[in-house]
């Protein structure tokens, strides 16, 4: 048993790296047929869970809200209930298969507040000074055009909304802090929080208000 286990865990390390060397060379999202892995709360740390996640985005009923990259939902049905009916999430992603799991939760927990969006950042998809919030959970990694992202992503908050960052070191796309810092300031974002630690974190980053 013990062998099997240290076998499982020697392969996960190897995908990890052969997936982390080629996503340098081209954009390798996670495939729908592996969304059960994503929805699995991770065991080293409690940084990228949906419920750590929310919970520092200090959100309100109304707010509106955008799950980039948003997969098989994850965080997108608990935001889209965190916001209530009055609010919305916007659940984006460049696979159809992800937004149909979505839909197909979004249908069993009676909730109509999500507008599903079939894009990728950095395409000008996102509508201009929308949302309150907007959160990249290990996503960044697997956009090619990461500064444009963020510069769509900045005109898609309103004055003094948020964009909240993930990281986590297994993830085949990690971005490291100072690259992610570099980025958004380069977007004309303002750091305002980070927690966790270098291996695995959550930065937060607000479009300032106008003076």
């Amino acid at each position: 048993m013990l062998k099997l286990i240290l076998g499982i865990i020697a392969a996960i390390v190897l995908i990890s790296i052969i997936w982390r060397l080629l996503s340098r060379f081209c954009v390798i999202p996670c495939p729908s047929w592996l969304g059960w892995m994503v929805e699995m709360d991770n065991p080293f740390t409690s940084i990228n869970r949906a419920k750590t996640i929310i919970a520092q985005l200090d959100l309100k009923p109304g707010m509106k809200v955008a799950d980039i990259g948003c997969g098989p939902g994850r965080l997108t049905i608990p935001l889209a209930q965190a916001v209530g009916p009055q609010g919305s999430v916007t659940a984006m992603d460049i696979q159809e298969e992800m937004l149909a799991k979505v839909r197909a939760k979004a249908q069993a927990a009676n909730l109509s507040n999500i507008v599903y969006l079939h894009a990728g950042v950095g395409q000008n998809k996102l509508p201009l000074n929308n949302f309150d919030r907007i959160v990249l959970v290990t996503v960044l990694g697997e956009i090619p055009e990461q500064l444009n992202a963020l510069q769509e992503i900045y005109r898609a908050l309103k004055p003094g909304g948020i964009l909240s960052v993930t990281e986590f070191i297994f993830d085949p796309h990690f971005q490291r802090k100072a690259t992610v810092q570099r980025l958004a300031q380069q977007a004309g974002l303002q750091e305002v929080a980070c927690h966790g630690s270098w291996y695995a974190y959550t930065m937060q980053f607000k479009k300032q208000m106008k003076a």
